[in-house]
């Protein structure tokens, strides 16, 4: 706040108090009253109007650059009402007021939807684990009935049931740290567990799985969650026509590395960097497979954030998708 905009926004009460003073003047003026006391009275009324003008400017440039350098410090900016103090004129009183109001209805209407948001996600996590019920009575139908349609409809449910976990995994994705346990777990295990869910769209679709350089080491990681995230990869390496998937892994000094390499159609140079955007399918998605969502490398990426594995994607006759898995699962994870 500037001085000079401050008495400007006072202009009106200036001119108003110069109507008066020269009023009086007039009428001193008329009663021959001496020149010395006409000119102290003006001096002494215009004087400590200034003064308590520029008091008044004072309190509230302070309050208010207060208020402007606490906001750009803090990062929850809303928090600004139970930082600032009351202040001793009336706007400023008025405004704080103001202000808390305002932040009291957004924090209501925020608790509203969070409570919205949660029954949503409660219903959905129920409708999923009821919907497994018949998918698990469908495949018991089919055992005991084998024949290519109950093995094409066989094929459809392992289809569904891979949506059906994602859209599980994408509920759960905000709260990961509720629902994860970190402890050593084996990477070929996790690997074998991912390829036994696939076992078969890869016959299926006659792609071949090479694991020969892919060690026994334990990494720090929620298995549960890795294989989701590796289902995700090798999901689409079916997707984009692969007829080879090679997983292997490498031991670093501070990190165990592990790739998933297929010869499917690749990602083009320039859209590498936007894989992991929620709903990017990339050109050769949109040729390849129409159908597709982008939600399985969003989803990748966000669960491997909070995890604290790195996950990095390379296109070069096909895909490489690289994770990072920390020796110490607090340690930054180191991506070289």
């Amino acid at each position: 706040m500037k001085y000079r905009e401050f008495l400007k926004d006072k202009i009106l009460q200036i001119v108003l108090l110069m109507f008066a003073v020269i009023t009086i003047e007039i009428f001193l003026l008329a009663y021959r009253v001496d020149n010395f006391i006409r000119i102290y009275i003006f001096i002494s009324i215009m004087g400590m109007y200034l003064v308590g003008l520029l008091i008044e400017y004072l309190k509230k440039k302070k309050f208010y650059k207060n208020i402007t350098v606490t906001l750009d410090e803090l990062q929850e900016k809303y928090l600004i009402t139970e930082i600032i103090n009351t202040p001793d004129f009336i706007e400023g009183k008025i405004f704080k007021e103001i202000v808390e109001q305002i932040d009291k209805s957004m924090h209501e209407n925020v608790n509203k939807y969070k409570y919205l948001s949660k029954d949503y996600k409660e219903y959905i996590e129920l409708w999923i684990h009821e919907v497994k019920t018949p998918i698990a009575t469908s495949r018991m139908i089919i055992e005991n009935n084998k024949n290519e349609v109950t093995k094409s409809i066989e094929e459809e449910l392992d289809k569904l049931e891979n949506y059906i976990e994602q859209a599980l995994f994408y509920a759960r994705s905000n709260n990961v740290e509720k629902d994860y346990y970190i402890k050593k777990s084996n990477l070929k295990d996790i690997v074998n567990e991912c390829i036994k869910k696939n076992k078969n769209e890869l016959i299926q679709n006659k792609i071949q799985i090479d694991t020969k350089k892919l060690g026994v080491e334990a990494v720090n990681t929620d298995a549960k969650w890795i294989v989701f995230i590796l289902n995700q990869i090798i999901q689409n390496s079916i997707k984009y026509k692969s007829t080879k998937i090679k997983i292997y892994s490498e031991i670093g000094k501070e990190n165990i590395k592990l790739y998933v390499k297929d010869n499917g159609v690749g990602i083009k140079e320039n859209e590498i960097k936007r894989v992991f955007e929620k709903g990017f399918t990339g050109t050769n998605g949109r040729i390849i497979n129409k159908k597709s969502t982008g939600i399985g490398l969003y989803l990748s990426k966000k669960l491997c954030d909070k995890l604290g594995v790195a996950i990095k994607v390379m296109s070069n006759e096909g895909v490489t998708v690289k994770l990072v898995f920390p020796n110490n699962s607090f340690n930054e994870v180191l991506q070289n």
